[in-house]
């Protein structure tokens, strides 16, 4: 009887621990293309949110969706983020991502900003801007010369534009643009004038051609509004003080904006989790400190631009919807091509 009662009183003493012990930490796996350093806030308030942590592998957006092609079924991704609405289109063409229901983001997030079959959903956007030299060229002749992005084919601007390889998808899409703007035939001839009027030939990334503007080596960049930012915002501010920003718009084509977003992975071993970290993303919490910290426009409505981006004027943005830089894109690369855009 005695022995029977103190198996009883250990076994209630065991439930006791076990129910007093908290559950494991439910997780969401991010494969993202952008760093975790620039992520880790927006991370660390959705864990402290939801208590659910969020595991990231990071890498260029093309390896992460060769890598979920590979993995298949046994992919371990919930979520993937990436740059560039022409990534996000060719992962939803190889089958990556799945579509999803969900009425916030249909609420806060543009209809040009997202996929129509909802497979992804923009969450920050950056113009495609032109930087230019203060000191050979003003505002007044940028905006009389240049105009819009098809100002730059012409021959006022021989020999002085920089621009990084037409490889890099920021470029397809802005060749994209042009296209769903003008036809193909005036974007070819569009890309060919662009491409006599370089100052020299394509290499390295946005920051390099800004500081080829700023070193006199070109008088105008084509360049994303956020790497200016952040080159503003750092130990770079002074060597490039002599530049200034411009929004190229005409009466066809407003300003190229292009978005970085995320999707849920088609085989998402947590989608409840997953959809919950990308409302999460939208909601203007998110959308205020993702924006200061990527030096980004917000997509919400309601959320204003922060730091160096905030002090710049307003611009029109293309009307063109974003998806369409993705369905053009082969269209685009073969442009440039044929172009000697290398």
């Amino acid at each position: 009887m005695r022995l029977l009662t103190l198996l009883l009183a250990l076994a209630i003493t065991s439930s006791s621990i076990l129910a007093a012990t908290p559950a494991a930490t439910e997780s969401v796996n991010l494969y993202s293309a952008r760093k975790e350093a620039l992520l880790r806030p927006l991370l660390d308030a959705f864990t402290e949110k939801t208590g659910t942590e969020v595991r990231i592998v990071a890498a260029f957006g093309g390896q992460l969706i060769q890598r979920m092609i590979a993995e298949g079924e046994n992919s371990p991704a919930d979520v993937l983020l990436t740059v560039d609405a022409g990534n996000l289109w060719r992962a939803a063409d190889a089958g990556v991502l799945r579509p999803v229901d969900s009425e916030y983001l249909h609420s806060v997030i543009p209809s040009d900003y997202r996929d129509p079959d909802n497979r992804w959903f923009g969450l920050s956007l950056r113009a495609r801007a032109v930087v230019y030299a203060t000191d050979r060229v003003s505002l007044d002749s940028i905006a009389a010369d240049l105009g819009g992005y098809i100002g730059l084919a012409a021959p006022v601007w021989e020999g002085r534009v920089a621009v990084r390889s037409s490889g890099n998808i920021y470029n397809q899409s802005l060749i994209a643009a042009v296209i769903a703007n003008f036809g193909p035939e005036r974007a070819e001839q569009w890309a060919r004038g662009v491409v006599g009027n370089f100052a020299r030939p394509p290499s390295g990334g946005d920051r390099d051609q800004i500081r080829a503007v700023a070193a006199g080596e070109a008088d105008v960049a084509i360049v994303n509004s956020y790497y200016y930012a952040l080159m503003l915002g750092s130990e770079e501010s002074a060597s490039i003080s002599n530049t200034a920003i411009y929004f190229p718009t005409d009466d066809q084509m407003g300003t190229h904006v292009n978005v970085s977003g995320a999707g849920v992975a088609q085989h998402a071993p947590h989608p409840e989790l997953a959809l919950a970290f990308i409302e999460f993303l939208a909601s203007p919490e998110s959308q205020s400190l993702y924006a200061l910290i990527n030096n980004e426009y917000p997509v919400h409505p309601d959320v204003h631009p922060g730091g160096e981006v905030a002090k710049w004027k307003k611009f029109t943005p293309d009307d063109v919807p974003v998806v369409e830089f993705g369905k053009l894109n082969a269209d685009a690369v073969r442009i440039a091509d044929r172009a000697g855009w290398k």
